[in-house]
């Protein structure tokens, strides 16, 4: 079953949506145009809450692509491979074909998304300042955009692996010893305790009747820690199977067939061949 979708590309790299990002989509545009909007500008009509809700949900994930394709491009630049940006429920993730070569190639890639998130803030921000006074609905969706990508830049610099503070981090830690697999276990493990910490306020707010607030952080935090956990196996894998070629795991003694062997002829043999090996 199909889980992601191709909708184009930019400077080469295929964009693809999740299907959960439907999802999320959906779920955004509703809170948007039903809760957000009504409760801070009343009178407007039914209509352009819905219209609002969706061209700022629309523009909101734009953003989210902005930030990712500045990874992908930074990637690019230092001539790193980037297969993929796919948007998903929790935003967006750049696939890479391998890891950066180098803490300085890491640090760049990872600090360049927060900033990328804080400059396209500073635009929506700046573009809120012009419209105030000659459209209200323009200067909502704009001060709601410039805030939630302050929110988003702010939320990457957090210093837990696999996010860009937490890949920062990694590099720092990196240059300093040397060691990717030791700075990935350092940064994971950071990752992890910072996620446990999601976990735990987002139970405070369930039961402090902020169910739905709760939930999600709670969910928030069991990605950060999967995401982590699956960060430093991947390295450590890597780590293990680099020095290892295809030869030393293939099979070399085989036995060959004759092309005019029938598949039935074939099931046949082998079976009563396994069955005289198992014979006592």
């Amino acid at each position: 079953m199909r889980t992601s979708w191709r909708i184009g590309s930019l400077f080469g790299i295929d964009i693809r949506i999740d299907s959960s990002w439907i999802i999320i989509f959906t779920f955004v545009t509703w809170a948007l145009s039903s809760f957000y909007f009504p409760n801070r500008f009343a009178g407007w009509p039914q209509w352009q809450y819905w219209v609002i809700g969706v061209v700022t949900s629309l523009l909101f994930f734009a953003s989210v692509l902005g930030h990712e394709l500045t990874h992908s491009l930074v990637a690019m630049r230092q001539g790193e491979e980037v297969r993929s940006i796919t948007l998903f429920i929790l935003g967006g993730v750049a696939e890479l074909k391998g890891e950066p070569e180098s803490p300085s190639k890491e640090f760049s890639m990872a600090f360049v998304g927060p900033l990328s998130s804080m400059i396209i803030a500073l635009f929506f921000w700046t573009i809120s300042l012009l419209v105030r006074d000659f459209s209200q609905p323009l200067w909502a969706l704009t001060r709601y955009l410039g805030l939630i990508n302050l929110i988003i830049g702010i939320f990457n610099l957090i210093p837990g692996f696999p996010m860009d503070g937490g890949r920062v981090l990694r590099a720092i830690i990196w240059r300093i010893t040397g060691n990717l697999k030791k700075s990935t276990r350092i940064a994971s493990v950071t990752g992890q305790g910072i996620a446990f910490l999601f976990i735990i306020f987002g139970i405070f707010l369930i039961f402090s009747r902020a169910f739905f607030n709760g939930l999600w952080m709670v969910f928030i935090g069991w990605f950060i820690h999967s995401a982590a956990t699956r960060g430093y196996k991947q390295v450590v894998m890597r780590d293990m199977l680099k020095d290892i070629m295809a030869k030393d795991l293939m099979n070399r003694e085989f036995e060959t067939v004759s092309r005019d062997l029938s598949l039935q002829e074939l099931v046949e043999k082998t079976h009563l061949s396994m069955g005289k090996e198992i014979e006592p």
